[in-house]
């Protein structure tokens, strides 16, 4: 992202993670050493481009998960961004 486009667009924080889940009906992973991390990304739109390229990579592995994670909801609760 560049200077000129953080000037103009709120920095709101995404982090792209996945593994391997234990059950299809759960979100407990088999192995947390194992997490993959992917990035944390500047907005919705980059880390959900980082999502499905995951995703579309691991298809093959049902118990196999990524997810986007609002960071910046985390960051401030009080925020009453969308994304």
């Amino acid at each position: 992202m560049a200077m000129a486009d953080s000037a103009t667009s709120p920095q709101l924080l995404h982090l792209v993670f996945g593994g391997e889940l234990d059950s299809i009906d759960g979100v407990t992973f088999k192995d947390l050493d194992g997490l993959d991390v992917v990035g944390i990304f500047p907005n919705y739109a980059t880390a959900h481009v980082a999502w499905k390229a995951k995703a579309q990579q691991t298809v093959d592995n049902a118990q196999m998960r990524y997810f986007i994670v609002h960071l910046h909801r985390l960051l401030d609760p009080d925020t009453t961004a969308k994304n």
